[in-house]
């Protein structure tokens, strides 16, 4: 699957700002590329971005880029604003085109209500606008506006990595849900090495039991282990740690036993 994520306006875009100064930028292409990371967790998906930190790219290249790549969403990220001073407007809201596609309906609906929930925001509902991403793209697209930069305590919010890191989810969530994304299985751990304590090796039983009494009687913790070869390993330790295995090498050496380590 390939989605098109579009942080609106550039560094440089007049007008796009808080009144304390805030780059609108700022905030969405910190959400995108958060939300690229998240998306990537996702099998089968690849991500474009629409936009670029060297300039404001036009929103007619914007678009061009998503119908020539044949991508199948575009997501375009946004925070509001209501005049250019200090007000109460608020909340978040999810754009669609005026003919109200039904799968960008859906999809809207879905990234709306996790917005809404993560966030905690005024849920201000989905709306239709004749915005030009969501009228000259070829593919199911929607506009989400993430809180208001002409709210102080929005402002605030917009500032905060958090809060972005908190938006990137929530449009993530709601594409994933949409469209069933599946996770990419987790990678498997490295196993840990293991630093093992040996001071006997021997063809007879009863000679490695005979070394496994004495080192208890010294107070070692030690057992003995039939390997493949069966031969009769007797170990008194093993540690992830190889100082400690080092430790207790030395140790069983002043007591007069000879030992090594050795790593599995």
């Amino acid at each position: 699957m390939k989605i098109m994520l579009d942080a609106g306006h550039g560094y440089s875009t007049a007008g796009k700002r808080s009144p304390s100064g805030m780059r609108e930028y700022e905030f969405n292409r910190a959400v995108a590329n958060y939300a690229k990371k998240e998306l990537e967790t996702y099998q089968n998906v690849t991500v474009y971005f629409a936009h670029s930190d060297d300039r404001d790219v036009p929103l007619r290249e914007r678009t061009d880029k998503a119908n020539s790549l044949g991508v199948n969403v575009y997501v375009a990220i946004h925070a509001n604003a209501y005049q250019d001073t200090w007000n109460s407007a608020n909340g978040v809201d999810t754009f669609v085109y005026v003919t109200k596609p039904r799968e960008a309906v859906e999809l809207a609906q879905k990234v709306q209500r996790h917005l809404v929930a993560k966030t905690g925001l005024r849920d201000r509902g989905v709306k239709t606008a004749n915005f030009h991403v969501l009228r000259e793209t070829k593919m199911t697209a929607i506009l989400s506006e993430c809180g208001f930069m002409t709210n102080r305590e929005e402002e605030a919010l917009l500032r905060s990595d958090t809060y972005r890191m908190t938006c990137a989810k929530a449009i993530v969530a709601g594409i994933a849900e949409q469209y069933s994304l599946k996770k990419k299985p987790a990678p498997p751990k490295p196993a840990k090495t293991l630093y093992k304590v040996q001071a006997g090796a021997f063809r007879e039983k009863t000679r490695a039991d005979e070394l496994v009494k004495k080192l208890t009687a010294k107070g070692y913790q030690a057992f003995a282990v039939k390997d493949k070869d069966s031969l009769y390993k007797v170990q008194a330790g093993a540690f992830t740690k190889k100082d400690n295995a080092d430790a207790l090498v030395k140790k069983l050496k002043a007591d007069g036993f000879d030992a090594y380590v050795y790593a599995k």
